[in-house]
């Protein structure tokens, strides 16, 4: 009842939907107030520290640029992405996203992550292309410690994604979602992070939504400012009762203490995936 209740406010408060080009400059300067004020948490957690901790020098540049792969991490960064997708299916659709994403310590116990994509693809016969997106994401850091050698920290929190309403040229999934989220960060040696959540995306209005993602993660630090990356996101699609993954290596360096690129490659893995393939060429600021 309370979930009808909430689903007719906001499918008949048009404000909401009518906000994103104000939500969009919030968003811009949220990158900048990050970049110009940058927070850092006394708690560095399971190897989610500052990069300016007390390793010092090369350690320090590379757990920067390590830490920022890791969603539960207590730093600043800003990543540009350029990801090209190979879509599933009989026509080789392609897609080109085209990313700001990122994360704002406000504070010890908190980080805001960001999210604005801009899409081109042929997915409907013929080249289109705008904005997709726009997400928030709040985390909260609800506890941290050490259970024998292995360093934890527990985060919980949700994520708000407005969609752009351009399904009709093939962008964006048609709906604006709510998804909450847990998840753990466990270091069980030093330069090495293994992250499990889970997460549930439910629509608050346009296309229904159900799905619940599981999400593996491994951050591996490297000699010489570099770090690697696994990433496996697997979503169960209640409405259509459909099971997926999709898999990722990362693989990037800290050129300077605040600046870096990476690369990664990706998989669709199943029958109902949603991509044969994939490849990111991004770069990152961390501050």
């Amino acid at each position: 009842m309370v979930e009808r209740e909430l689903e007719f406010y906001l499918n008949n408060n048009h404000w909401i939907r009518g906000m994103r080009g104000s939500l969009t400059a919030v968003f811009l300067l949220l990158i900048t107030v990050s970049a110009l004020t940058p927070v850092r948490a006394a708690d560095t957690g399971a190897e989610g520290g500052s990069a300016t901790s007390a390793q010092g020098g090369d350690s320090a540049q590379a757990e920067g640029g390590a830490a920022a792969s890791n969603p539960l991490a207590a730093v600043n960064n800003t990543d540009l992405k350029w990801t090209y997708l190979q879509i599933n299916g009989p026509n080789s659709s392609r897609r080109n996203d085209f990313w700001i994403k990122g994360g704002w310590l406000f504070a010890a116990w908190g980080k805001l992550s960001y999210e604005l994509t801009y899409t081109e693809t042929d997915i409907t016969g013929s080249s289109e292309k705008d904005w997709e997106s726009l997400s928030l994401k709040p985390i909260f850091f609800i506890g941290s410690g050490q259970l024998g050698s292995w360093k934890y920290r527990l985060a919980t929190g949700f994520e708000w994604i407005l969609d752009f309403d351009n399904q009709e040229q093939g962008i964006g999934s048609g709906s604006d979602q709510i998804a909450p989220l847990f998840g753990v960060a466990l270091s069980p040696r030093q330069g090495t992070t293994v992250i499990p959540l889970v997460q549930h995306f439910v629509s608050y209005s346009g296309n229904d939504v159900n799905t619940t993602g599981f999400r593996f993660i491994v951050v591996q630090r490297l000699p010489h400012q570099m770090w690697t990356k696994l990433d496996a996101i697997a979503p169960y699609d209640w409405e259509n009762d459909r099971f997926s993954a999709t898999a990722e290596v990362e693989l990037g360096r800290m050129l300077t203490p605040l600046f870096g690129v990476y690369v990664s490659g990706l998989a669709g893995i199943g029958n109902d995936r949603f991509i044969d393939w994939g490849a990111s060429l991004n770069v990152r600021f961390s501050y």
